[in-house]
Order: C-alpha cells, then sequence, then structure tokens
C-alpha cells in the first residue's frame, strides 16, 4: 500500500468506563481523515475500535481494517473499512497492520493494545524500524505504565534512551501532528 501515509491505531474493543475515551477516539479518526493520512486498526466495529474507523470515514477517510479468520465475524465488517484484510492468525494480523504503517498511534484500550503497543517499542528498542509511536494519554490513562517504564529504566532493566522511541500527547490531534511529523 502506497500513497498517502497511514497510521496504525491500537485501541480497545471496548469503550471504556469513561465517555471521554470514545471522544478521543472519534477525535483521532476524525485527525488522520482531516490529515489526509489513511487509517490502519484491528478492524472491529465496537468500542473505540470502531469510533475511530467510523469516525475517520465520516470525515472522508480511507479506513483499513486487518482481522484474523478466528475473529472475522466478531470484527471485520466491510461496511466499517474501506478495505479489510484478513489474515490466518493474530501473529500475522500485527505483522501486516506493522508493515504498512508509517507512524503508531495508541488509544486506551487492555491487553490486545498493550500487547500491539509494547512489541512495537521492542522493535524500535532493537532497532528494527524507526517508526514514530504515540501513546494519547486520555484522562491519564497511560500514567501508570510510564511510571513502569521509568521504574525499569531506574532499576537498570531498560536502557536511558527507551523514552525516545515513543512520544506522549494529550490530545488525539496532537498525536497524529507528531506521527505525521517528517512523513
Amino acid at each position: 500500500m502506497h500513497g498517502k501515509p497511514a497510521i496504525c491505531v491500537y485501541c480497545g474493543s471496548s469503550p471504556g468506563s469513561d465517555p471521554v475515551y470514545m471522544a478521543a477516539a472519534g477525535a483521532l479518526g476524525r485527525a488522520i481523515a482531516g490529515r489526509g493520512a489513511r487509517l490502519i486498526y484491528g478492524a472491529g466495529e465496537n468500542g473505540l475500535m470502531g469510533a475511530t474507523a467510523h469516525a475517520a470515514l465520516d470525515a472522508g477517510g480511507e479506513v483499513i481494517g486487518v482481522v484474523p479468520d478466528a475473529l472475522a465475524g466478531m470484527e471485520g465488517r466491510t461496511d466499517v473499512n474501506t478495505t479489510l484484510i484478513r489474515t490466518e492468525t493474530m501473529h500475522e494480523r500485527k505483522k501486516v497492520m506493522f508493515a504498512n504503517a508509517d507512524a503508531f498511534v495508541v488509544l486506551p484500550g487492555g491487553a490486545g493494545t498493550l500487547d500491539e503497543a509494547i512489541e512495537t517499542l521492542t522493535w524500535r528498542q532493537l532497532g528494527l524500524h524507526a517508526r514514530p509511536l504515540v501513546f494519547v494519554d486520555t484522562g491519564g490513562y497511560w500514567s501508570r505504565l510510564l511510571d513502569l517504564f521509568a521504574h525499569m529504566t531506574e532499576t537498570g532493566f531498560m536502557r536511558g534512551n527507551f523514552n525516545d522511541f515513543y512520544t506522549v500527547a494529550k490530545t488525539p490531534e496532537e498525536a497524529v501532528a507528531i506521527a505525521l511529523e517528517g512523513l
């Protein structure tokens, strides 16, 4: 996939307990489309995934959903994706999302969101890519993870430059601006 820059969004398939999360997802989708970028995400219809995709589509954006066959019935409806890519496994899903992204933005989410973000950061730390990854710290959602990163660095389990591998944004619009900077 070539042409417009692509931002991969990692986020929850649930709405979360605070309406501010869904509002941020909608704002992120609109900001991605508004900047002429493509959205790549896990193809979900529900929660933050669905809100991001619907907002991007409603704003005239291009949405690329990537769904493993095992989740195709729960996620991956073509009416919320401009393009739907089916994969055999979750690992292949992450590989396709990663390979087609120019940057990554992380909204609140659960274990799957955390897995995707940490894997992308690990690959950055290993020098396998140099693409931006931005956490949208909506309502301070990621503050405990950021504290854990600091603790891991202080205790010698991560290099001091680990913080250079990600950025924290307060708003979805700021996250998109950071993600697209230099592309």
